[in-house]
């Protein structure tokens, strides 16, 4: 009985642990990955996260439930993490800054990523070693992050399925030239530095969005083409393009849901898991309690600009000080920075925050956020308004998607000054339009059959069992761009319906001359009285 009781509960459970390989991002990338790891090792899937030694991130030295395989690479820690910074630095250049010296910037920082990213592959691929103890693992699933370079072609490599996680500047790019995700620029807005656009475009609105699409394509086909495809190529020995390879995942998880996304098509391997981070709010630290039940009946603000920004200018942090004093609620500030002058006693500045659990708190009336994709689904989970300042990348376009459902007021941390804060602090907190659109969003979140966390699980599982997802998976990415769009289709109908104008015309002039042209009686033409 007792064999019988457990046989019938394996078979209910009935899933297999399995062999997962993960090939992480950095930063908020990989803190949201995290979340999916840690589920799959609560479910006894093994999971190796595979990682190059020049990681700024990733803390592989520490001992986790998952294990670390760590591969050499030539740059240093120090140097990668350079990159980033510059590349954050390149999005918040002074407003002074002259067009030459932000090409310049722009040439360096494109230089300096490509070399991070080769290193990065070169490092797994030039590693027999490696490519051996990968291969005798027989690993049953790679999961990636685009931010890790060169996973798609790893998974193809090692003959395994692939899951992609993605949100960021270039998603959309990768969903539409890599997925093949229908994108109409009549009402799916282009992503641009300064995000305006919305679903409901004017006559104009449209031509801009064509324009920047136009743009978006012309500047992602020739990046990949000199960039990417001859590292592809490289390495495979072979003719290869990222977009071709990266075209083969078998899901896509998106970290995003319709709380946040305009409609727009959707394809059936496309699953939306915005959100899996998310979680109810633990009890606070004891003096981190009495900071926050100090605030009264005014509540508190909770300021962050994420995991990348440790510090600013003093100048500007000078600046958010003097707004962040002009409001009588109590401001928890995550800054790293030199403690600025203007500091009101209301503020309090901490290396590091409880971001989810001070989010969750019942005193919490606004946040003040960079506009992070982890960030925005804590507030939208716990039902939170917010004042957005988008430092880079797909911060601006984030935020704006706030701003359209009425959740957020958004500033530039470039050139507001204070007052600009302070009003915009004083207007989510005082009218209620803000936490009734936000609140409206979090019941949309809240409300799915499947919580994003398990979703994100079940598809890895799902691609895991089946071997593969390839029956979801268009079959648009055999076909050429010109059979996309049916042009061959739409060149050939032309010319019929051309060929059938031209044969009608002659028949009806041929028919013409027959029927109104006289003769004489020996039968021939009798020529025009002109004539």
């Amino acid at each position: 009985m007792i064999s019988g009781t457990l046989l019938v509960f394996v078979l209910l459970c009935g899933v297999e642990a399995g062999r997962v390989l993960v090939l992480p991002g950095e930063y908020s990338h990989w803190h949201n990955m995290r979340s999916i790891v840690d589920a799959l090792v609560d479910k006894n899937h093994s999971v190796t996260v595979l990682i190059s030694s020049s990681s700024p991130t990733v803390q592989y030295t520490r001992k986790e439930r998952f294990t670390f395989n760590v591969f050499k690479v030539n740059m240093k820690k120090e140097e990668a993490d350079g990159v980033w910074r510059d590349f954050i630095h390149l999005w918040m250049t002074d407003t002074a800054t002259t067009l030459y010296e932000k090409v310049s910037m722009i040439r360096r920082v494109m230089s300096n990523f490509m070399a991070l990213s080769a290193d990065t592959c070169k490092g797994m691929f030039h590693n027999e070693d490696l490519l051996h103890t990968l291969r005798e693992s027989h690993y049953d699933v790679l999961l990636s992050d685009p931010m890790m370079p060169c996973a798609d072609l790893m998974a193809e490599t090692l003959k395994i399925p692939y899951v992609i996680s993605l949100r960021s500047t270039f998603a959309y790019s990768f969903e539409q030239f890599c997925g093949q995700i229908p994108t109409p620029p009549s009402y799916v807005p282009a992503v641009a530095v300064q995000g305006h656009l919305t679903d409901h475009m004017s006559f104009t609105e449209r031509v801009e969005n064509m324009l920047l699409y136009i743009m978006h394509t012309t500047i992602f086909q020739l990046n990949t083409r000199f960039t990417f495809d001859r590292l592809y190529t490289e390495l495979r020995g072979k003719p290869t393009t990222m977009c071709e390879t990266m075209g083969k995942a078998d899901i896509w998880l998106i970290r995003t849901y319709w709380d946040f996304e305009y409609p727009r098509p959707l394809l059936p391997n496309f699953k939306f898991v915005g959100g899996l981070h998310c979680k109810p709010a633990k009890p606070l630290s004891k003096e981190l309690e009495k900071f926050v039940q100090s605030s009264g009946d005014h509540g508190i603000v909770v300021f962050s600009l994420g995991s990348m920004i440790n510090n600013l200018t003093l100048e500007r942090s000078n600046t958010i000080a003097s707004a962040l004093g002009q409001i009588p609620q109590k401001v928890i500030w995550r800054y790293k920075g030199k403690t600025p002058e203007s500091l009101a006693p209301n503020t309090k500045l901490y290396d590091w925050i409880p971001q989810n659990d001070l989010l969750g708190h019942a005193k919490t009336k606004a946040f003040i956020t960079h506009g992070g994709t982890n960030g925005l689904y804590e507030a939208i989970y716990h039902g939170v308004p917010m004042v957005g300042l988008p430092l880079f990348a797909d911060q601006p376009d984030n935020l704006m998607h706030m701003k359209t459902k009425g959740a957020a007021v958004v500033l530039d941390i470039n050139t507001m000054k204070s007052k600009d804060l302070a009003e915009a602090l004083k207007t989510v907190l005082n009218n209620p339009s803000y936490k009734e659109s936000v609140m409206r969003l979090s019941r949309i979140h809240h409300d799915q059959p499947m919580k994003p966390l398990d979703q994100a699980v079940y598809w890895i599982e799902f691609v895991m069992r089946n071997k593969g997802a390839k029956h979801l998976r268009v079959q648009a990415h055999e076909l050429s761009w010109y059979q996309y769009h049916c042009l061959d289709v739409l060149a050939f109908l032309i010319s019929i319906v051309a060929l059938i104008t031209f044969l009608f015309i002659k028949t009806c002039s041929f028919f013409f001359r027959k029927c109104f042209r006289k003769t004489r009686p020996d039968g021939k033409a009798q020529k025009n009285k002109k004539e």
